[in-house]
């Protein structure tokens, strides 16, 4: 975590990431040629596997912006949140749509500090 905010911090990139023992979700926020370098870091990188694009799409402010890689861990996803937002109490991002996916990290930014 700690590397990944400070290489984000260095290229300009914010976002959120939200993880349990079976899944990251990950939101990037930047110029589309740092969010692409980042992207590219992360396919490329032996760690990752079965990675799957939920959006991809310009924005026109950033949510994130006050943070160089926010971190949710297990204990703030909510069975509340997850049924919300997926229609499972269970954290899965293969079960969701993008707009879905974006709008829980939208709510689980609500409860976090800013990193």
């Amino acid at each position: 975590m700690e590397k990944a905010a400070s290489n984000n911090e260095k290229n300009d990139i914010t976002g959120m990431l939200c993880f349990n023992r079976n899944y990251f979700l990950q939101c990037i926020e930047g110029s589309r040629t740092n969010v692409n370098k980042t992207y590219n870091k992360i396919l490329n990188d032996k760690r990752h596997t079965q990675i799957i694009l939920l959006d991809y799409s310009e924005i026109n402010t950033r949510e994130f912006s006050s943070w160089s890689m926010g971190y949710v861990p297990t204990s703030k996803l909510s069975a509340q949140i997850n049924l919300k937002f997926s229609g499972t109490s269970e954290f899965s991002p293969y079960k969701i749509s993008g707009a879905s996916a974006y709008m829980m990290m939208l709510e689980l930014k609500k409860s976090l500090p800013s990193v």
